[in-house]
């Protein structure tokens, strides 16, 4: 802008202060007496919301991580303790069957790392055609589930594939178990497995429904397992 232009405006013009906004500035808190101040700026309704969804955020996230950590100190230290007599069940103890629960025992702890495992076949004194098998470990598990798919899995590269998995109910103490069917030398049978934070384990259930190997495997486990 030149000196020309400025000497045109008369000495009133000079003396008017020059508006740069809308509204007046205001530094710091309002005033809630004031009745001319008005609602908040969009800018200080973003910076709200944003640390509202920070703080709510943060909040579930504590909750959630609670819970985990409260839920894997409850479960990490499980023992499994083999029973000679459990849900109607008896252990056998003939060198066919020991030397079975011995061969399963060691496949199943060289596809996971555990600090301690078991074989175990239990004999059904009302029918030696439906003995049932169970193998598994205790260890800490940071993923149950994900433990447990992967072990469906290999089961599924020995024996063919686990058919019809899904999720039953797991019982008092918690984790997740899961039943499906697959195939043998004797043909179809059921397949159970569970995990939870502090122990995974599988079994057979040769001449019985998925639904009963479900309800018996839930039997055995509580029977052999416990925690402090």
């Amino acid at each position: 802008m030149s000196d020309a232009h400025l000497s045109e405006r008369s000495p009133s013009d000079r003396s008017e202060p020059i508006d740069l906004t809308m509204e007046p500035i205001r530094l710091g808190h309002p005033d809630p007496d004031d009745e001319e101040n008005g609602p908040p700026t969009p800018r200080s309704r973003r910076w709200k919301i944003l640390m509202g969804s920070g703080l709510a955020v943060g909040l579930l996230g504590a909750a959630v991580f609670g819970t985990f950590g409260w839920r894997v100190t409850q479960q990490k230290d499980t023992d499994v303790t083999v029973r000679p007599e459990v849900a109607g069940l008896r252990q056998d103890d003939s060198e066919r069957a020991l030397s079975t629960a011995d061969y399963l025992r060691s496949g199943f702890a060289a596809s996971i790392e555990l600090d301690r495992s078991f074989g175990v076949v239990y004999q059904d004194p009302a029918d030696a055609s439906r003995s049932v098998l169970v193998f598994g470990g205790t260890t800490l598990l940071w993923q149950p589930e994900r433990e447990l798919d992967t072990l469906f899995g290999m089961m599924t590269d020995e024996t063919g594939a686990v058919e019809g998995l899904h999720e039953v109910p797991a019982g008092h103490l918690g984790g997740v178990m899961k039943c499906g069917t697959t195939s043998g030398d004797g043909g179809d049978f059921a397949v159970c497995g569970w995990a939870d934070h502090g122990s995974v384990a599988m079994g057979m259930f040769p001449g019985r429904p998925v639904d009963a190997a479900g309800t018996l495997f839930r039997q055995i486990r509580e029977g052999i397992q416990s925690r402090p």
